[in-house]
């Protein structure tokens, strides 16, 4: 409703004035006389200026006006809400300013038609939202929450609700077809918003409008079985009031006995949820008894219950649990002699009155005293602040009583740029939004635009802006994010993720640092060609990134590495055993499990290195150790590189024998996310595959799982077929180490 159209030229209808005297005298009867007099001033200066105008629907907007302050007259709204919902729809000018308005009608209504205006604005952004949960959000709820914290005073709600009612209304008495996406957006926005605010009388018709454009097959199924029932219904009703009146006198309690209107929506739901027929359903014939006290409240229940059967499971006790809305009844469906089922809700005038206006009915207020003063301001805004913490109560529509739990309404909801509500901290900036989005966006950040407009990183979002993140393509956060002082973060949850980055980066740093003390001291003695993994392993190290950090952090000595290799017992490339034969040939020798030729030499013992783990048909060199025979490395090995480097001497060829009875053990590195079950499913290839396992090791970093498998294999195609079924794993990246 914020964007209106001029009367079409070639129309040629033209349509009376509805702000007319008997139409000014009913629906402001019930105001004091000053304030009459302001609604009919605001009439008279919105009359002319809506003249010829429609809303976007086609409804002239001076006829949907007028509709709407019945609406809001029947709800009991004060005249504050009156005339904000007369100069809201007016399009912005000289006259209608906010400053104008002031003057003419105070602080309060120039308040409320700005926060309206804004309102209707943002209303029509959220409508344009995809309804796509993220991060488990609703969006749903978050767009009614939104909705809720634009309104800086929730009497703009009700002019919202007001006129989402009118407009479907309108459909109906026009025999228009109501677009679906209006209708779902009144289904799960705005009647939701009516339920939170109590406001059932506004609820109930919205949902039953909506569901007739929603699903208008099923609507008049059930509405032409209301109808076909409804003789027989009424007969029955009369019956139970004329027994229940009478048994009420006797007992000395004043009551009010009526049959309780029927919501076809609401049967719809109850068929729907409960799965049944429409026969089985206990409130299609319904009462309610209206008394003075609360007291009376049950001892009518107690005397209902002695008349007729009550039904398990059926009673519920409002008055004593209130819902968090503030509603208050008691509910109770019992039979009669033949069976037949009815409900029946109790409660006193008072409980009526908030259970048919809600909130509303609190915001109505009269002359206090001859003067005409209304009721003190502190008094007011009481009403306003206990309405307020009311809708704090963080829960869905579907939730009870019990299952609600109070939060502190220290929120704002902005929007992205396609409209979807995000729900950040009182206080946050768009460097919070951009971690809430996503935490590499978070980190490189770099700029913003809010509503379009470039601002500085630090600036406090508000409910209703819409935000863009301008980001690098790398890089990370500043160490000034985390200083409280400067105001970059409001969120403990961007703190967090702005700590984490700055960790693992000192992180990686340590580990670099140690790594390269490591190396360092392993080349001073002469032991390049360890694999660094194993070797953190014999030193009480899970990994050796941990022990890269212990020695970069002095809480290692580079000592014990040196003390280690002094052990007699620890080699860096020592087979287990290594056993040695003479080959058929003069000039070549075969030796053990290796399955290694060494050209030129006679009965010399070779084992394979653990650095690289050579295995058939790997490209092989040769390199001479001292007393441990050739020790083989494949080709691209770099500790081997390094080795023939400093001793090229020492280098000879060798190659592959017969090997068809050698097994040999090589490293598969596997990389996955972390997810159940993932050594499960690895293990379940080398079993079906009959490798077998002979050393494991693992890691975890940034939700990667990094582990390093040595298995025995026969030959380079038994590897292949090794590694093409472990990628056949979701998620599994496995390759020869």
């Amino acid at each position: 409703m914020s964007s209106f159209i001029p009367a079409q030229p070639q129309s040629a209808i033209t349509t009376q004035s509805p702000f007319t005297e008997d139409w000014l005298h009913r629906v402001a009867a019930d105001l004091p006389i000053a304030q009459q007099q302001k609604l009919q001033l605001a009439m008279q200066h919105v009359e002319p200026l809506i003249h010829g105008m429609y809303t976007p629907w086609g409804e002239p907007l001076d006829s949907h006006i007028a509709a709407v302050i019945e609406v809001l007259h029947d709800l009991n709204a004060d005249a504050h809400t009156r005339i904000c919902a007369l100069l809201a729809v007016v399009p912005e000018n000289e006259k209608v300013k906010h400053e104008a308005i002031k003057k003419e009608f105070g602080e309060q209504v120039a308040t409320m038609v700005g926060g309206a205006r804004a309102l209707y604005h943002i209303g029509e952004l959220a409508a344009q939202a995809h309804d796509q949960a993220a991060t488990g959000t609703d969006q749903k709820e978050m767009k009614r929450k939104m909705l809720l914290a634009m309104a800086v005073d929730l009497r703009i709600v009700l002019v919202r609700l007001a006129s989402r009612l009118q407009v479907l209304r309108w459909f109906v008495h026009c025999k228009k077809p109501c677009p679906y996406d209006y209708a779902k957006e009144t289904m799960e926005l705005y009647t939701p918003l009516a339920n939170r605010l109590g406001i059932w009388q506004l609820k109930w018709e919205m949902e039953d409008l909506a569901f007739r454009f929603l699903s208008p097959d099923t609507y008049k199924t059930i509405a032409k079985q209301l109808e076909e029932k409804r003789a027989e219904r009424e007969s029955f009703i009369a019956h139970v009031v004329q027994t229940l009146t009478q048994a009420l006198k006797e007992m000395g309690i004043e009551a009010d006995v009526n049959g309780r209107p029927k919501h076809i929506y609401s049967i719809y739901n109850k068929m729907r949820n409960k799965n049944l027929r429409f026969d089985q359903l206990f409130d299609i014939r319904a009462l309610r008894v209206i008394v003075e006290d609360e007291r009376s409240c049950y001892s009518t229940l107690a005397l209902i219950h002695a008349m007729w059967t009550p039904i398990a499971n059926e009673f519920d006790d409002y008055i004593s649990r209130p819902k968090p809305n503030g509603y208050r009844s008691l509910h109770t469906v019992v039979a009669d002699e033949s069976g037949r089922t009815f409900e029946i809700q109790i409660r006193t005038a008072e409980m009526h009155h908030f259970a048919e206006f809600g909130m509303a009915a609190h915001w109505h207020y009269k002359e206090a005293g001859a003067k005409g003063g209304q009721v003190a301001a502190s008094a007011e805004e009481q009403k306003i602040a206990w309405m307020r913490q009311l809708l704090a109560w963080d829960h869905t529509d579907e939730q009870t009583e019990d299952q609600a739990i109070p939060v502190t309404p220290e929120h704002i909801y902005v929007l992205s740029p396609q409209a979807r509500v995000i729900e950040l901290p009182y206080g946050a900036t768009p460097v919070d939004f951009a971690y809430y989005l996503h935490t590499d966006l978070g980190h490189r950040c770099r700029g913003a635009k809010v509503d379009g407009q470039m601002v500085p990183l630090l600036t406090k979002l508000k409910t209703g802006q819409t935000v863009e993140i301008i980001a690098a393509k790398s890089g990370g956060p500043s160490r000034d994010w985390l200083n409280p002082q400067l105001g970059f973060l409001a969120s403990q949850r961007s703190r967090a993720k702005v700590r984490a980055w700055f960790n693992a980066v000192e992180l990686q740093q340590r580990i670099s640092q140690g790594q390269t003390l490591v190396e360092k001291e392993l080349q001073r003695l002469g032991r390049t060609a360890v694999n660094l993994e194993q070797l953190a392993q014999k030193l009480d190290f899970a990994r050796a990134d941990d022990l890269y950090i212990a020695v970069a952090k002095d809480e290692f000595s580079l000592r014990h590495i040196e003390n280690l290799f002094k052990t007699p017992t620890v080699t860096d490339d020592t087979e287990p055993q290594t056993k040695v034969f003479n080959a058929n040939r003069a000039n070549v020798t075969r030796t053990g499990r290796s399955g290694v030729l060494v050209v030129g030499v006679d009965s010399l013992m070779t084992q394979l290195a653990r650095c690289c783990r050579p295995a058939p048909p790997d490209a092989i060199c040769g390199y001479i150790t001292k007393g441990r025979g050739v020790s083989i490395h494949r080709s691209d090995c770099k500790s081997y590189s390094s080795l023939v480097a400093a001793q090229p001497e020492r280098a000879i060829d060798v190659d592959w024998g017969k090997t068809s009875d050698a097994l040999y053990p090589i490293d598969l590195s596997v990389t996955a996310s972390e997810r159940p079950n993932l050594l499960r499913d690895i293990s379940e290839v080398f079993a079906r595959l009959r490798v077998n396992v002979v050393g494991v090791s693992s890691q975890s970093r940034r939700s990667l799982t990094q582990l390093l498998f040595t298995i025995e294999v026969n030959d380079g195609e038994q590897i292949q077929r090794t590694i093409s079924a472990l990628q056949e794993i979701p998620g599994v990246h496995a390759q020869r180490h």
